[in-house]
């Protein structure tokens, strides 16, 4: 096991910037998981940590030392991909052991450390078998445990699970997870897909345009969004969004056409220009609650056990509600009225950056 630190990575290509000023340190032990979009730099950030490909500058240290310039083989790192990449010629068992057999190790010795690496991954009945043969979780597992019979002080995953099927992410998932739990090392995974970042991970690193948005837990992210990029990637369906605007009278907002807002409790020096609220949050309004925000059902999602209704608020904004499958939905083109808790109320400045969650406290419908 070992820790890994980057001080001020960065990576060029010519005049395209991919990786801009990167300053992480990951824990002995820790699953970090990197997260972003498409195209946001984090296979390059992996692939610098793996010495795949080199820094254009700043120092990358594995367990202290300075790893920098040392070539992938020798830094003490495993990678697995999102291809397989298995010798189709050989064997399981020979995939898995084929790095021992080139580093000279005795055939007993081999065998042993292939067929407890196999039975941890629940394949010691697929020795024998061609890849061929092999379901795509199967084909995953066999090329984990190729990473794994190196002993490595360092995991590296780069979307291992996007070839997958839904039902066999979900299980190769738990099984990633089961893997760090026993084996407590350092593990470094990339994706694309923020579900499996919020299940896997002890710390999500969230990059945007080859840059750290924030680094913290899953729940710090959801709960305490850095700004509004990270609380609009963060979370599914997405966060809605909607702007706010100044009224003539003192704290008085206008909200998208929607109707006032009394910001007279807001605990912050600055004024927030867009709110964001998560779809599980909202509720229809009735019972007693008030009526926050209204909009017109233009479609609904019947998942069974919740539905999702997007509803057109103003022209060209569209909320998403997540709502309980045990209530009765609203009709396709209804008129409906939102409301929520002051607590789950996201303020943003102009900067896109969040305002103090103590802000969101005093937000009321304006009498």
């Amino acid at each position: 096991m070992a820790s890994v630190s980057l001080t001020s990575v960065a990576k060029s290509y010519g005049h395209v910037d991919v990786i801009r000023d990167v300053d992480l340190a990951i824990a002995d032990g820790e699953f970090v998981v990197f997260v972003g979009p498409s195209g946001c730099g984090k296979s390059t950030l992996l692939r610098l940590i793996a010495g795949l490909v080199p820094v254009t500058s700043g120092d990358i240290r594995i367990d202290g030392e300075v790893m920098t310039d040392v070539p992938a083989s020798e830094r003490g790192i495993a990678i697995v991909f999102q291809s397989y990449a298995l010798y189709p010629h050989m064997t399981v068992a020979r995939n898995i052991g084929f790095a021992l057999e080139t580093a000279g190790l005795g055939r007993a010795a081999i065998r042993e450390k292939v067929e407890r690496i196999a039975a941890m991954l629940r394949i010691g009945h697929l020795l024998d078998r061609r890849p061929r043969e092999l379901s795509g979780g199967q084909r995953q597992r066999v090329a984990i445990g190729r990473a794994l019979v190196r002993q490595p002080e360092v995991f590296l995953f780069d979307e291992p699970l996007s070839n997958l099927d839904t039902d066999l992410r979900t299980e190769m998932r738990v099984e990633i997870a089961r893997l760090h739990d026993e084996l407590g090392t350092t593990m470094i995974y990339v994706t694309h897909d923020q579900i499996e970042a919020m299940t896997l991970a002890d710390r999500i690193v969230v990059l945007n345009e080859g840059r750290i948005e924030q680094v913290g837990t899953p729940k710090d992210l959801y709960l305490r969004p850095a700004n509004r990029f990270v609380a609009g990637f963060i979370g599914s369906p997405r966060m809605n969004f909607a702007p706010v605007r100044a009224e003539a009278a003192a704290g008085a907002w206008r909200l998208a056409g929607a109707g006032s807002l009394d910001l007279g409790g807001i605990d912050t020096p600055e004024a927030p220009v867009s709110i964001g609220v998560r779809p599980e949050a909202l509720v229809l309004a009735g019972d007693g609650r008030p009526a926050l925000i209204q909009g017109e059902v233009i479609r609904l999602e019947d998942l069974g056990h919740e539905h999702f209704a997007h509803i057109r608020i103003a022209d060209d904004l569209i909320w998403t509600a997540r709502l309980a499958g045990s209530q009765p939905p609203p009709d396709r083109g209804a008129r409906v009225a939102l409301a929520w808790e002051p607590a789950d109320l996201f303020l943003f400045d102009e900067g896109e950056r969040r305002l103090d969650r103590r802000a969101a406290a005093g937000l009321e419908r304006a009498s």
